[in-house]
């Protein structure tokens, strides 16, 4: 059965229901400053969707309609759902952690974070004055085990569910830009950030570097195939002016990156990473390089989807050897900022 996606846009949340070999797509919720989505693996009809300036966004009929979810924070850029007993985080500007018991109705702070010793030096560079809780990602088989990452500050982990942490994690990027479990072999963790990709075998307790092969360094989008821990995907590019800049500057801006971005397009590009190693560069139908940076990347065991910041989606069903481009029609998707399966337990968030 062809997947249902949910997209985080310029103009707000929409879903793409597979139709004749494409996508078509409606807005869901019109709010243009929408960051990121999460959906509830227990309850696919529960949605949750964060912003910046209007907290978090709560649905329990599939997008239907929505409340006011009452985070105390209201710049929100990241949300998850955990698999392992359904507790909901949010992620906020400046950095804080909240959770909630009860699907989104009520939180609190998990204020252990803010007391880790290296909270004095997080600072995002755009805004060097604060900085954000970028990426959370519940282990999907332990509830206790949490990582998140901090742009800019570092990788954090915590084995009780938030109450304590662990400071930045040796081997880590501190510039943190996605983070991931597998969803099998729970020990295994990846993560795309600001100076490059890293993975780690052991519970998110050390980390190593995995660069070998990629000549660009600034990743974003990180995906894992289900099936196999050794395979998994990133986006990069250059750098962060050619990640955000170009002709979608000002959906780059909407989304925390910098106003002084170079003209051009992205010159960005996918990577597959197999065993051992080493990165390979994907092509076999993608443009060399793409000129619109793939914000998003999702990976179910038969088909990989790439969402480009211009709203194009590509998909490959022969694990990243051939892509081809898939028509949508309705809603546009340009400033397409997040991208995740509908119904199935995933958590996005998106920016620079």
């Amino acid at each position: 059965m062809p997947h249902a996606l949910l997209a985080v846009t310029a103009r707000g949340l929409a879903r793409l229901t597979p139709i004749d070999g494409g996508w078509d797509a409606a807005l869901i919720l019109d709010d243009a400053t929408l960051q990121c989505v999460a959906v509830d693996p227990r309850d696919p009809s529960r949605l949750l969707a964060g912003s910046r300036g209007r907290g978090v966004w709560r649905s329990d009929d599939g997008g239907a309609t929505w409340s006011d979810a009452g985070l105390p924070e209201r710049d929100v850029f990241s949300l998850a759902v955990s698999p392992a007993d359904g507790a909901v985080y949010a992620g906020t500007e400046p950095s804080k952690l909240f959770r909630s018991d009860d699907g989104g109705r009520s939180w609190r702070e998990l204020e252990a974070l803010r007391r880790l010793p290296s909270a004095s030096t997080w600072s995002f560079p755009p805004r060097p004055w604060t900085s954000h809780v970028r990426w959370i990602a519940p282990n999907p088989r332990d509830a206790r085990l949490l990582l998140v990452g901090i742009e800019l500050g570092g990788l954090m982990r915590s084995e009780d569910g938030g109450a304590s942490w662990e400071d930045h994690r040796p081997g880590a990027q501190r510039d943190v830009h996605a983070l991931a479990w597998h969803p099998v072999a729970t020990e295994r963790a990846y993560e795309a950030g600001g100076g490059g990709a890293a993975w780690s075998r052991d519970g998110g307790r050390t980390w190593e570097p995995a660069d070998e092969g990629r000549e660009l360094h600034y990743t974003w989008a990180l995906a894992v195939d289900p099936e196999d821990p050794d395979l998994w995907y990133i986006s990069a590019a250059p750098g962060p002016r050619q990640a955000h800049g170009g002709a979608g500057g000002a959906a780059a801006r909407a989304v925390g990156g910098s106003a002084g971005a170079e003209a051009g397009g992205a010159r960005a590009h996918l990577y597959r990473w197999r065993g051992a190693g080493p990165w390979e560069r994907l092509g076999g139908g993608l443009p060399q390089p793409l000129e619109s940076m793939p914000y998003a990347l999702v990976a179910t065991s038969d088909v990989i989807y790439a969402g480009l910041r211009d709203g194009r989606i590509y998909a490959s069903r022969d694990r990243g050897d051939t892509w081809a481009e898939e028509p949508v029609r309705g809603e546009p998707l340009a400033g397409l900022r997040a991208l995740v399966l509908a119904g199935a337990p995933t958590a996005s968030g998106a920016g620079r």
